[in-house]
């Protein structure tokens, strides 16, 4: 049997706390519903207000609202207010980068 120990200590000190990862965790699972994903990549180009989301996924305003209120409280969007119509937009290019990487990682050859 091997030694392991250093090993260990080094993986252990990388590692981040309990309450980090259950953050982490918790904004992997927003991303774990396509829906969602498709408005984060449908305001890749553009911001947009619900009616206009709605319009691009055949889906009420309602449901769009639902799924937008779980993405602002992941802070994955942010929203600016023009009279009545709210428009909704990346909150940084971290949203972009997690979703870009992902792309490139499932369409890789391999």
């Amino acid at each position: 049997m091997h030694d392991h120990k250093a090993t260990l200590d080094m993986v252990k000190e990388g590692m981040i706390g309990d309450e980090k990862m259950t953050d982490l965790v918790a904004l992997f699972k927003v991303f774990g519903d396509k829906t969602r994903m498709k408005i984060l990549y449908s305001l890749f180009e553009s911001e947009l207000c619900v009616c206009a989301i709605g319009e691009l996924l055949s889906m009420s305003p309602s449901a769009i609202s639902h799924q937008l209120k779980t993405l602002k409280e992941a802070n994955l969007i942010d929203n600016r207010r023009e009279g009545k119509t709210i428009y909704y937009f990346l909150a940084d290019d971290h949203v972009r980068t997690i979703i870009a990487q992902g792309y490139t990682h499932i369409t890789e050859e391999r």
